[in-house]
């Protein structure tokens, strides 16, 4: 198949590219190089830049964009800004990419009735689903809103029953869950796949937004400090300097490594299942972001202090876990990763380069400027 890829020089597109590739399928990749993601690098992969069609440009410049169209049957659509964090205060530029984006993607296809595209997949995010799923012993499954900022400061970190308001306990979130996105990076990528999913049925194009939960693996940007708290405790670990891990630690995350990722989303992209989905993708497993800092600072030597703050973040969520049922029936999917084997492939490949702390510095400065960091960080 010719089929395009946006934001294919980022990390998933990068090893997706490769998968792709190796089928024998006809790439074209646009991408902006944002420098926050590739720290000024404007270069694809040696070992794939011979072999696709690139094309430097904004998914949000319809000129780019249409010259990326040009035959294309299947389009993968990765292109977005993706910190949960910074999209609480640079609102108009993830608003840009992530939905004016995605909408001018379709208008440009709705304008083309000649358009070859027989299949889109879009990067959703488990972000969609705020707290997602939690489990109370009156009321079953039930959905939280957002914690509040005064019970997190009193040291109560973990969401209570929205119905009688007593204790629940964190469980797997499946696609049915309603969508309370918060931040408005998760607002943005509800928007994103609501609009990709609409316009499947009606321009009748079989459509998957692919709910990503945390994705990780050798390759993922180490510089950009909004987005991976894998590079953020391994460019500290490698330092020496303290890792100090928001809330109690006991936070956790569904981390699921990038092989598993390309194998759900070549299905989609290339494979026979037809409809418009959405569909989690996850690994069934939840660690917390104590155990992974403890991890990470292990595997280089325990030379930093690992530390409990109570300081918390507005827009983080406290647990995280998918529901892989659909995923299993509809595309035949099976994780093969657990996270310490593939914790282990990371940690190794980054160590391979040199560590940067100075953005996520910066980083923590603009959250607590603009009052989203509470507590001392």
């Amino acid at each position: 198949m010719k089929i395009l890829i946006t934001g294919g020089a980022g990390f998933i597109g990068t090893h997706l590219s490769r998968h792709l590739l190796a089928l024998g399928h006809d790439l074209t990749i646009l991408d902006n190089f944002l420098p926050q993601v590739h720290a000024g690098e404007t270069y694809l992969a040696a070992d794939i830049a011979p072999h696709v069609r690139l094309i430097q440009g904004d998914v949000a410049d319809v000129d780019a964009l249409r010259t990326a169209l040009a035959g294309a049957q299947c389009i993968v659509h990765l292109a977005a800004e993706t910190g949960t964090g910074q999209s609480m205060y640079e609102v108009a530029r993830y608003e840009r990419t992530n939905v004016a984006g995605t909408a001018l993607l379709y208008d440009t296809l709705a304008k083309t009735p000649t358009h070859a595209v027989e299949r889109i997949v879009v990067a959703s995010s488990r972000s969609i689903y705020g707290e997602g799923a939690y489990l109370c012993h009156n009321d079953g499954v039930v959905y939280p809103l957002s914690r509040s900022n005064q019970a997190k400061r009193s040291g109560h970190f973990d969401p209570l029953c929205p119905l009688c308001g007593g204790a629940c306990v964190t469980a797997p979130t499946p696609e049915s869950a309603p969508f309370q996105p918060s931040s408005f990076y998760g607002l943005t990528k509800q928007v994103q796949e609501q609009t990709v999913l609409l316009f499947g049925q009606v321009l009748h194009i079989p459509s998957f937004a692919l709910r990503y939960q945390n994705v990780y693996g050798p390759g993922q940007s180490l510089q950009n400090p909004y987005t991976g708290i894998l590079a953020i405790f391994s460019n500290l670990a490698r330092t020496g300097r303290p890792i100090h891990v928001f809330e109690d630690g006991m936070e956790s995350r569904d981390f699921v490594y990038i092989d598993d990722v390309i194998q759900a989303t070549t299905t989609c992209a290339v494979g026979d299942v037809v409809g418009c989905h959405s569909v989690n993708v996850g690994s069934g497993e939840r660690t917390s972001v104590l155990d992974v800092a403890q991890g990470v600072n292990a595997f280089y030597g325990n030379q930093s202090t690992v530390q409990t703050t109570g300081a918390f973040r507005d827009g983080d969520i406290r647990h995280g876990m998918a529901d892989l049922t659909r995923a299993q029936s509809l595309l035949g999917y099976n994780p093969q990763w657990k996270f310490r084997d593939g914790l282990r492939l990371f940690l190794q490949w980054a160590n391979e380069s040199e560590p940067s702390v100075g953005g996520y510095e910066q980083s923590l400065a603009e959250m607590r400027q603009r009052g989203l960091l509470h507590g001392r960080a």
